[in-house]
């Protein structure tokens, strides 16, 4: 079960990038509305991470976290901010999520 709020807290680690990213090209309300995505995303992140924190390895969990995040915000960069998906860039990509499964796959 804390895999699964470690997982869902990496989501919204890469929901307050996103909303992060969209108040970049915004103004007035639709910046509030993001900057409240924003705001609600790191909360509940920083909650979830918490609370898988109290039965999984704080490294581990922090490392997996923080590469969700990594991982997801590259992808919706490409996906939504038109940031490169360079060969050497996905390469990097993919190494990361090597490692994301790897230190899942030697945690208790």
């Amino acid at each position: 079960m804390n895999w699964i709020l470690l997982f869902l807290a990496g989501l919204f680690e890469v929901s307050l990038a996103f909303c992060l990213g969209k108040t970049k090209a915004t103004t007035g309300t639709e910046f509030y509305l993001w900057g409240t995505g924003f705001l609600l995303s790191t909360v509940l992140s920083m909650y979830l991470l918490a609370k898988a924190i109290q039965t999984l390895p704080i490294g581990t969990a922090y490392a997996v976290w923080t590469g969700i995040g990594a991982v997801g915000t590259v992808i919706i960069g490409i996906l939504f901010f038109k940031e490169p998906a360079t060969p050497m860039r996905l390469f990097f990509i993919f190494t990361l999520i090597a490692s994301i499964i790897g230190l899942k796959l030697v945690t208790n």
